[in-house]
Formats: structure tokens, C-alpha cells, sequence
């Protein structure tokens, strides 16, 4: 008889209960896809009363993931506690050493430490796998592991964070501002306990992080992710952008340059009819660009239990089949450090800010905006407050250097009321 493949899960929340049931209800049909059966030996979570929704009955339960994770009858321990270090994280270190599979949906103990514990999975013989740690149930990690890996990878890019889409598409569907939408989301459960973690791009710089090192061969550089959130970003900011064709997105883009490894998550705008532009609610989407194959786009949940839950499978039945490839699709030894570069490609930019409504102030916008060597492509004012005007200018293409230094300089004319908006607009 075939030897089954056991597994220890730690963590039974949303994602941890959607493996148990995938397991429970297509147990057959896991043995034929992966050749053997799939079974859950033991399981750990930090409260063992509470009500989940699911039979876990025939399972040990450990209360220490620790323990979980080098118990002699597991042979993958599957970690979905989250967390970058702590409990995670020992856990994690501690099946590794002992020379067991990990597979994890957790972005952010990866873009932490993912280079040293690749390096321990490969010095002990065991495989990390983590296509659930970025975008959900889309299989992005497995299209550039494998799928992609006769290309040279151009350039990835996506909308990686499904809260701040939903957040950005209910704005305009519904004309509520920021701060409304931001509470609606909170209220439905969208939000992470630290909501910055969504809305300030910190969860979506972690997926891209680790996306830029399969891409790219490079160490996971996380601290190198220029990151920028949508709490900024108006309602008039959204209305203006559809007035202009675009939509805005939290896009993240990663690109290796003769300068070095380009990583930035930030809001942008694209053209309403791409396939970024037409992707709303909670929705995902990843971009990859190959030098063989062009351009594709995946498109899919970014979150939820059954999603994720799949990708989480996903890996599982990989390993069942055998199946092993380096964490980030090359040794770990032969990953090289990232050098960090800033984005020095020229764009369009959309500036918003508010002039005090005096004779001039326009022309010594414009006399910044010259004297940095940008000119402006269009320019509109909208309905006048008691003591100052909005202004919004879409610039030709300039680099974000020459924008900062215009930028800085509008300080100076004493016309300017507040900090301005600043919005790469992106070619996709």
C-alpha cells in the first residue's frame, strides 16, 4: 500500500479550516491526483474550544506548534498562523531542522527571513513552498517557477492587495469617501488587525518581494520596496482620473534595470480599459512580462478560505507526487543580493493640489513645473473653495527625480495650501 503523506497544521483559522475541509471532502480524489493519500496526523491552534465549523475530532492536538511541527508522524507541516517571526517562525525553523517539508501562506515571515530558511530547507533536503502567500488562489508562484522558467522575466507587476481594490472600485462606485469606505471595510472584516498592513502596501510589498526574487534570482529585499499607501488618495482624485480615462490602482511593479532591482508599491493610474483598469472589488491581478512568451495576466481571489485554501493544496500535492524545486526556483546559495534601484524610467505624472485664489499662482506652477524641465500635457480647475482653487495638471513624461525637485520647489512660491498629490500614471 501506497504510504500516505501526513501533515501537522498549525493554525485553524479561515485558511487552516479550508484545508481541513478540502481534505475531508475530496479525500479520493486527492490520492489519484497526487498517487498516495493526503492525511492530517495532528493539528495546533491557540484555543481548542472554539467552535470552527469543521469535524477535527480524529486529530492529536498539540498545543505548542513547536511540538506540531517535529512530531515523528508528520512528514509536511503546513504553517498558516501568520506572523513574521514568533511562533511562526520557530515553528517553521524548527521542521527544517529536523529535515520536514514546510509549506506556508505567510508572505510576511518570508520577505523576513525567507533567504535563511531557504538556505536551511536546502542544507536539510526539504522544500518550502508558498503559493499561497502571494495573491490567493491565483498560481503565480507556479507560473514563474515553472511555467515561465524559459523566459527572462522583464517585469512583474499587479494589483496584489484585494482590500485596498475594493476599497479604491467602492469609492468610485459609490462616491463615499476615503474615510467611509476605509470604516465599510473594516466593518465587513476586510481590514487586517493593523489595517496599515493593507492600506499603507506593506501586506502587497511582501508578495512582491518574493515574486522579484523568483523573477529576478535576486535575495528577498522586502526593506527595498519603495512603499507608498492609498490614504492619500480623494474621491476627487478618483472622479478626476475617470474624467481623464484612467482608474487608480495600488499596482505594484518589480523590474531588474542596468542600475539594479526595481520594487515599488504605490498608487498609479491606468488606462481604464486595460485589463488592471477593468479588474474590480476584491479581486487580484499579476502581470508577467517574458522575453519568449510577451505578456500574461492572471487574474483571480486574492483572499478567502476556499482560495487559498486551494493554493495551499496546491503545494501539498506536489509534494505527495514528489515534486521539488528550490524556494525561490534556484538555490538558495545562487540567489544574489539585491541592488536596489529607483525608478528612473520617465512617465506621465497627475498632480493635484490647492492654490490660494490670487492673481499668479497658476503661472508660478507653471514656472516650477518649466524650470525642472516639465511641461504640462493638460490642466484643469475645478469649483472654487472661499480662498483657494483645486487644480489638477497631468504632466508629459518626466522621471521622478525631476518631479521631486518641482515638487520641493512649490514650497517656495507661497502659493501652494497643503501637501500636493503626486500619481505616477503607468504603461500597461
Amino acid at each position: 500500500m501506497t504510504t500516505p503523506l501526513r501533515l501537522g497544521i498549525a493554525g485553524l483559522g479561515t485558511v487552516g479550516i479550508g484545508v481541513v475541509k478540502i481534505i475531508q471532502a475530496h479525500a479520493d480524489l486527492l490520492t489519484e491526483r497526487s498517487g498516495r493519500p493526503v492525511v492530517i496526523s495532528a493539528v495546533s491552534a491557540r484555543s481548542r474550544s472554539k467552535d470552527r465549523s469543521a469535524d477535527l475530532s480524529g486529530y492529536a492536538w498539540e498545543t505548542d506548534p513547536v511540538a506540531l511541527a517535529t512530531r515523528d508522524d508528520v512528514d509536511v507541516f503546513v504553517e498558516l498562523m501568520g506572523g513574521a517571526d514568533g511562533p511562526a517562525k520557530d515553528a517553521t525553523e524548527a521542521a527544517l531542522d529536523v529535515g520536514k517539508d514546510v509549506v506556508t501562506a505567510n508572505k510576511a515571515m518570508l520577505a523576513h527571513y525567507g533567504q535563511e530558511l531557504a538556505q536551511t530547507a536546502e542544507a536539510q533536503g526539504a522544500v518550502i513552498r508558498f503559493e499561497a502567500a502571494v495573491a490567493g488562489g491565483i498560481p503565480v508562484v507556479k507560473a514563474l517557477t515553472e511555467g515561465l522558467a524559459g523566459n527572462e522575466i522583464r517585469r512583474v507587476m499587479g494589483v496584489m492587495n484585494g482590500t485596498c481594490n475594493y476599497i479604491l472600485t467602492r469609492m468610485e462606485s459609490s462616491g463615499l469617501p476615503y474615510e467611509d469606505v476605509f470604516e465599510e471595510a473594516k466593518q465587513l472584516g476586510y481590514l487586517e488587525a493593523d489595517p496599515t498592513l493593507d492600506v499603507g502596501g506593506i501586506d502587497a510589498g511582501h508578495k512582491l518581494s518574493l515574486l522579484a526574487s523568483i523573477a529576478f534570482g535576486t535575495q528577498v529585499a522586502f526593506d527595498a520596496v519603495e512603499l507608498e499607501g492609498i490614504q492619500r488618495i480623494s474621491i476627487e482624485d478618483i472622479h478626476h482620473a475617470a474624467d481623464m480615462g484612467f482608474k487608480i490602482k495600488l499596482l505594484g511593479v518589480a523590474q531588474m534595470t542596468g542600475r539594479g532591482l526595481e520594487q515599488r508599491m504605490s498608487p498609479c493610474l491606468v488606462p481604464a480599459t486595460s485589463p488592471l483598469g477593468q479588474l474590480d472589488g476584491g479581486t487580484n491581478m499579476v502581470v508577467m512580462e517574458g522575453d519568449a512568451v510577451g505578456q500574461i495576466v492572471l487574474r483571480g481571489a486574492g483572499a478567502g478560505e476556499g482560495p487559498t485554501a486551494s493554493a495551499v493544496m496546491a503545494d501539498i500535492l506536489d509534494i505527495a507526487r514528489g515534486y521539488r524545486i528550490s524556494t525561490f526556483g534556484k538555490p538558495a546559495a545562487r540567489l544574489t543580493p539585491a541592488k536596489a534601484a529607483k525608478a528612473t524610467a520617465p512617465a506621465p505624472y497627475y498632480l493635484r493640489m490647492e492654490l490660494q485664489d490670487k492673481p499668479g499662482a497658476l503661472a508660478k506652477i507653471a514656472t516650477v513645473l518649466g524650470e525642472a524641465g516639465i511641461s504640462i500635457d493638460r490642466m484643469r480647475q475645478y469649483g472654487h473653495a472661499r480662498e483657494s482653487a483645486p487644480v489638477l495638471i497631468v504632466t508629459h513624461k518626466t522621471t521622478r527625480d525631476s518631479l521631486d525637485h518641482a515638487l520641493s520647489g512649490f514650497a517656495a512660491t507661497q502659493v501652494v495650501m497643503g501637501e500636493p498629490v503626486a500619481i505616477r500614471i503607468e504603461e500597461v
